[in-house]
């Protein structure tokens, strides 16, 4: 029997064939295919494998002119990345699903921008893109292909309008970034008023605490000066008590002191001879 062999590579899917009719999806492989024989009385079926592409892939949808809500006339370019994820699905359910890739997001595009106002299409861009990728992904998947992004590649306005909107976004980048500059200075003042703040905080908090310990130190010394007060006043009491008790010791202390004065040159000594006289009178 006649033989022929089909490579499939992991880039492919093949879809076999036997008399037209689909049996199966094959995988990355090799296989032996035989080749149809008509004998008359025995004929062998006819086998055909069709290769599908199965790798991710750009569509660029170029140049369409849509009208916004406001009817201005843009033209839009729009790049697709899909894969087919259903080989049976992609070559059955419709005629080439490239072309109605292509239609699909060409009427995505259209319905969504006709939907928005210039000055939305201008401000919120994604939205385009998110319209596009949520309006075709479920259409796609019937025919076996999953979006992966869609995204707005060119958006060209009309001339005098073109030259209108680049002034417009020069002047809004021009706004923004004034304001990002007014915010960053605007936090760099608070950042250094908190400071300020803080190490006035730390300031009062350290002078607070210096006369805490000045005030406590001031009363140790008093409580100390206090203390020895009372002892002396202490010593003294005792030494009268000892001195009105004992006399002798008074007149010892005397005679020390006078003994103490004798050796000093200048010293003098002054006795009260009146009182003495008055005593000697009245004897």
């Amino acid at each position: 029997m006649v033989r022929r062999e089909v490579i499939i590579k992991d880039t492919h899917r093949g879809l076999y064939y036997r008399d037209g009719v689909l049996t199966k999806v094959l995988s990355a492989g090799r296989y032996v295919i035989p080749y149809p024989i008509n004998l008359g009385f025995f004929r062998q079926s006819k086998v055909e494998i069709v290769l599908v592409d199965v790798r991710e892939r750009d569509l660029t949808i170029k140049g369409q002119e849509i009208l916004t809500a406001d009817k201005v006339a843009v033209r839009v370019s729009i790049v697709v990345q899909f894969r087919v994820t259903d080989p049976r699905a992609a070559l059955h359910e419709v005629e080439n699903y490239e072309d109605r890739l292509y239609s699909d997001v060409q009427l995505a595009a259209r319905r969504s921008l006709a939907s928005m106002s210039l000055e939305e299409i201008l401000t919120n861009r994604n939205r385009l893109n998110e319209d596009i990728l949520q309006d075709v992904q479920e259409v796609a998947s019937r025919y076996g292909v999953t979006i992966l992004r869609a995204d707005v590649k060119d958006l060209i306005f009309p001339g005098n309008l073109q030259e209108i909107m680049n002034r417009v976004l020069a002047a809004e980048r021009m706004s923004q970034a004034h304001l990002v500059e007014a915010r960053t200075k605007a936090e760099v003042q608070q950042i250094e008023a908190q400071a300020a703040t803080e190490t006035q905080r730390l300031e009062i908090e350290t002078r607070v605490e210096a006369a805490r310990q000045a005030a406590r130190a001031e009363a140790e010394v008093q409580r100390i000066k206090t203390a020895a007060d009372i002892q002396a006043l202490q010593q003294r009491e005792q030494a009268a008590q000892a001195y009105s008790s004992h006399p002798a010791l008074l007149r010892l202390q005397e005679l020390e002191t006078l003994r103490e004065l004798a050796k000093t040159a200048n010293a003098r000594i002054y006795i009260n001879m009146d009182r003495a006289e008055t005593n000697g009178d009245r004897d």
